[in-house]
């Protein structure tokens, strides 16, 4: 997330609306571990990553619905055998992805959270 994080502040300073997708969860091998983040705004800039490439199309789709809704979506990205051909990991694992809108209001709470992460502590614990 602390990756993306200088690329978004400017949306907040804007004003506008985005979503940030987030990795929750690995199972097995995964590109990206947990804390891994993407983010879409408003005028559809995508910054970060949540698979190397795999699956942000789709996480793309789904953060512009987010963004639309406000309502905040997990999703479970992998390949099996009878779905090979959906969106999906080449590298056997799974990922889940959580999409959450974010706004001005809401900001300071992503930051607050990256800045307690970063101090290696959790946002609970900064209080």
């Amino acid at each position: 997330m602390r990756d993306v994080l200088p690329h978004i502040q400017p949306w907040c300073t804007d004003g506008g609306r985005f979503a940030v997708a987030t990795v929750i969860d690995t199972f097995r091998s995964a590109p990206r571990q947990p804390g891994a983040a993407m983010a879409v705004s408003g005028d559809n800039v995508v910054v970060g990553s949540v698979s190397g490439g795999c699956v942000e199309a789709d996480v793309y789709e789904v953060a512009r619905e987010v963004i639309k809704t406000g309502l905040p979506v997990v999703r479970r990205y992998g390949v099996s055998d009878d779905d090979v051909i959906a969106v999906g990991l080449t590298c056997g694992g799974v990922i889940e992805v959580l999409v959450e809108p974010v706004d001005v209001a809401g900001f300071d709470a992503v930051a607050d959270a990256v800045d307690s992460g970063l101090a290696g502590r959790s946002h609970r614990q900064s209080r």
